[in-house]
């Protein structure tokens, strides 16, 4: 029997310049006027833009090779304070500006409340069996997700082993050259693993890889 498997997504910054690009009134380029609109834009495309490579890479690892039970979701993005949402899920200028006045911290309710009451909701969907993963694809160097995500999924929390050590942008290479390459990383438990490391050596670049991503983005959203 295959081992279902959840991802669950570190937010982009939504108080950074990237994100005034699109708080300005005079933004005219496409996703600014699709946020400024009623009908808004999917959060995974605007963390995408706020982010840039990082949040890319994990979008796209995520949704290749998430294994959900129908009806399930595979891939869920952490959110400053609404908990975990789907990156299909449209949001406007509105919630991101909410998004933006609140900080990722485990001690502020208004992030750990909805943060713990999706994770618990999402625990009891996926039930008991010790074969579902939850991949948690951020930073592990801190509290900020492991603690809170910890006290729900326990030993079912995991990570790459390959992401310690490495910076966002590496992060993000990685994630796409895997999709590109059809390879999934190993992951190990958050409650035992090492979660610094020494930096590993640079990624080298490898030819047509993001061009490729990108137009698979693309395909997903349409």
């Amino acid at each position: 029997m295959t081992a279902a498997r959840v991802f669950l997504l570190s937010p982009a910054h939504c108080g950074g310049r990237r994100a005034q690009l699109l708080f300005r009134d005079e933004a005219g380029f496409d996703l600014a006027r699709r946020l400024q609109s009623l009908d808004g834009a999917p959060l995974g495309e605007v963390f995408s833009f706020l982010s840039g490579l990082y949040f890319r890479g994990k979008l796209a690892y995520a949704h290749a090779f998430a294994r959900a039970a129908a009806g399930d979701p595979g891939v869920l993005v952490i959110t400053p304070c609404q908990g975990l949402r789907p990156p299909e899920v449209r949001v406007g200028l509105p919630l991101l500006r909410r998004y933006g006045r609140v900080g990722i911290d485990p001690t502020d309710p208004r992030y750990r409340r909805p943060l713990l009451r999706d994770a618990r909701a999402l625990a009891e969907a996926l039930g008991d069996s010790p074969e579902t993963d939850v991949v948690l694809l951020g930073s592990v160097a801190t509290a900020k997700y492991v603690e809170p995500l910890l006290d729900v999924f326990g030993p079912r929390l995991v990570f790459p082993a390959d992401f310690a050590g490495r910076g966002d942008m590496s992060r993000g290479g990685l994630l796409l050259r895997c999709v590109d390459e059809g390879r999934e990383l190993d992951y190990v438990p958050l409650r035992t693993a090492t979660r610094h490391g020494p930096r590993p050596a640079p990624l080298q670049p490898a030819r047509g890889l993001l061009a490729r991503t990108a137009h698979w983005l693309q395909v997903r959203s349409t």
